[in-house]
């Protein structure tokens, strides 16, 4: 090869790396071709603050409370409710996640008070990018594109309706390591005859030597509790919008003081017209102090002279 066809080459192989220098793109992570910065669309989402139409495929988001403990009313056909009672601490909407910069549209609650000396440097300089109070718990919950809300928006205990159903998640009581009878319910051995020092036995726990093993997921002693649990269709008797007070029947997973997470129930779905949507907005000049508690609608049947 001649040197004037060794310069023609180095002359053209400089260009093409010029050109590339000069056109820098993206590449995404599809069969979709390669995009020059400046075809590259940016268009702020803009979030407001107002009440919105729920369809059927809507999703709100859900909530972060504080298990109270356990009471018991009457109700007025003079039934004994067993009642849990949860405190919806100061929550707020901390961040927004959308399709164009998280990939998915979710909303992240905070709810308590911290101090700055009890978080770390990211957990404190995430809070001051969103320009939010410092807050004990954070939660995040797949929302649907029109039940998104901005950042710094209450949510509130009227976020949700007496008589509705929701899901509460929670952490259950840690029992420690436990037997097959307590841990899942087994009769164990014979009392009497037949049993030495083997009463409280879970007995055999395989075949014979096909196959020769003990199946994986056998149900044996082990640790108990501990584990996040979902306590399904959970019925709303009572809020209390001047406290912040929810009272719902039934257990929910949890010691007192523990942070459990509410939403509206999967299978026994609020009628979406009574719903607040995206959320509950405390109208202008309202004294909520001075708000009296709402109670479930119980119907104008006695339940105990229905049965005569």
């Amino acid at each position: 090869m001649s040197a004037a066809s060794r310069g023609l080459l180095s002359r053209l192989r400089l260009l093409s790396f010029s050109a590339r220098l000069e056109a820098p793109h993206h590449r995404s992570f599809s069969a979709l071709p390669l995009v020059r910065d400046d075809e590259v669309e940016t268009t702020a989402r803009v979030i407001e603050a107002k009440p919105g139409i729920m369809t059927p495929n809507s999703r709100r988001t859900g909530a972060i409370a504080v298990k109270c403990g356990m009471t018991a009313l009457w109700d007025k056909w003079g039934a004994r409710v067993p009642i849990t009672v949860l405190w919806l601490d100061d929550n707020i909407v901390s961040q927004v996640k959308t399709v164009e910069k998280e990939g998915i549209f979710a909303l992240q609650i905070g709810a308590g008070q911290k101090k700055e000396k009890h978080l770390t440097k990211p957990e404190v300089g995430h809070f001051r990018e969103q320009g939010v109070p410092l807050k004990r718990k954070l939660k995040e919950f797949p929302v649907t594109e029109d039940a998104l809300l901005p950042v710094g928006t209450q949510i509130t205990v009227r976020h949700f309706v007496p008589g509705q159903y929701v899901d509460v998640i929670g952490i259950t009581r840690g029992k420690g390591f436990q037997g097959g009878m307590k841990r899942w319910g087994f009769s164990g051995m014979p009392a009497s005859h037949g049993a030495s020092l083997s009463h409280r036995s879970i007995g055999s726990t395989g075949q014979r030597d096909a196959p020769g093993r003990v199946f994986k997921g056998k149900k044996m002693p082990g640790r108990m509790g501990g584990k996040q649990c979902t306590v399904k269709n959970v019925w709303i008797y009572k809020i209390d919008p001047a406290r912040n007070l929810m009272w719902v029947r039934g257990q929910v997973p949890g010691a007192e003081g523990n942070f459990v997470f509410i939403k509206d129930a999967v299978y026994k779905k609020p009628d979406i017209s009574l719903l607040p949507f995206p959320t509950h907005f405390i109208p202008e000049g309202e004294d909520t102090p001075e708000l009296e508690p709402l109670i479930a609608e119980l119907g104008e049947v006695d339940p105990f002279m229905a049965a005569d």
